[in-house]
């Protein structure tokens, strides 16, 4: 049998396609850029495409085979409970430095200037329409649509009606088609991720390239300062200390993870990255299947530590720009709000912008402010969706930890 790579060996090549990535897109080949965007763009696209069945299929096979069972009930309270435990952290975490830096406002002509580049189709949304989107009207919907929520719910109600499901020669076949057609993904992932370094290579390129084409350089300051910092303080400093609480080294679960951590840095998505996560719990950090099928599925799109942050920080600098008074009751309300949205938004690249967008226009705040911060936002929502896996794998280590 063929020896598997070590999780070290498999870090020390992700890193060296990182450099080499790094320095190919440094050198801005207009031939060599065109392929890296191809690559990476058909590596998002495969991602993606395994990561809407690896929601439903880990999710609907574990609650089938759990049903109403003790540990049923304690890996889902243990989970609600750290992803809240964190995510409100996080949001506190930001509003302590946006107090500590306090930004001052943009320049009224900057932001008269840049409402044009704010996508005009989701202005117009509300809150309303985001939760009437998470409602199913039809089973094939959301997995066509990849609505992460929805697959959730119709997932749940899979899982569920299997586990209620009588004994019988048909649930053995349905159950065993399910579970045949996991198997089959997973080696499919198993694939992917092995040949991921190519992938990297390309990602690292791209945003080499768009660096030095000066694309994602902003010049916003403290409001910059405040979302980075608080998301380098969850990161290296909240989290471990919920790791440490609960007796585990934080370096050994972060060098186990790292994989997962890194792919969602370049894809910017928490659901297209599920499938390293999943494979990165399961075979370097050893976590109970059970508990990795069960947890990371859920925390991908209700444990949103970055983006609780991110709309947070945003919504009180764009309420300031408008001449709002940001008071300890409102700013308080607003870390409640964050909260609720981020467990409410989906893994997917820019959710947290569009959300907070949606927000915005539904109080009619200046929406010129995120038109200002659109450009520089791609890097922002590189660093969040790394800490939001990052927080999904101290979950799950937490969560497995706890029912050792």
């Amino acid at each position: 049998m063929k020896k598997k790579k070590s999780p070290k060996l498999q870090v020390i090549v992700w890193f060296a396609a990182l450099v080499i990535g790094a320095i190919l897109g440094y050198l801005h080949i207009d031939a060599l850029n065109n392929f890296f965007n191809f690559v990476a763009s058909a590596y998002t696209r495969l991602f993606q495409f395994v990561a809407v069945p690896t929601i439903a299929l880990s999710l609907a096979t574990t609650l089938s085979a759990l049903g109403l069972k003790k540990n049923t009930g304690r890996i889902f309270g243990r989970t609600i409970i750290y992803t809240l435990l964190t995510t409100f952290a996080s949001a506190f975490v930001g509003l302590g430095l946006y107090l500590i830096i306090a930004p001052g406002n943009l320049p009224s002509d900057l932001v008269a200037s840049s409402v044009s580049e704010v996508p005009q189709n989701l202005g117009t949304l509300s809150y309303y329409d985001h939760i009437l989107s998470v409602i199913p009207n039809n089973i094939l919907h959301p997995f066509l649509s990849g609505n992460v929520l929805s697959i959730l719910i119709v997932a749940t109600v899979i899982g569920l009606g299997l586990a209620f499901m009588p004994e019988s020669d048909q649930k053995k076949s349905l159950m065993n088609v399910v579970l045949g057609m996991r198997e089959l993904l997973f080696i499919f992932i198993r694939a992917l991720v092995w040949a991921l370094p190519l992938g990297i290579v390309a990602f690292a390129a791209q945003l080499s390239a768009q660096v030095e084409a000066g694309v994602v350089v902003g010049s916003l300051g403290k409001y910059v300062a405040v979302v980075m910092g608080g998301n380098a303080i969850q990161f290296f400093i909240v989290l471990p200390l919920f790791l440490l609480a609960r007796k585990l080294n934080p370096i050994h679960v972060f060098k186990k993870m790292s994989p997962a951590v890194m792919m969602a840095f370049f894809t910017k998505s928490s659901a297209a990255t599920l499938p390293v996560t999943m494979q990165s719990a399961e075979d370097n950090l050893k976590v109970k299947p059970d508990v990795a099928h069960f947890v990371l599925p859920i925390c991908t799109t209700i444990n949103m530590n970055g983006c609780s942050a991110f709309i947070l920080v945003t919504s009180l600098f764009v309420m300031q720009n408008g001449g709002v008074e940001l008071t300890i009751p409102t700013m308080l309300t607003w870390v409640l709000i964050s909260v609720v949205s981020a467990v409410g938004n989906a893994g997917v690249p820019m959710g947290c912008y569009f959300l907070t967008l949606s927000l915005m226009a539904g109080i009619n705040a200046p929406l010129g402010v995120m038109g200002v911060i659109l450009p520089i936002y791609a890097v922002i929502d590189m660093v969040e969706t790394a800490e939001n896996v990052w927080s999904d794998s101290c979950v799950c280590a937490m969560t497995d930890k706890d029912l050792s």
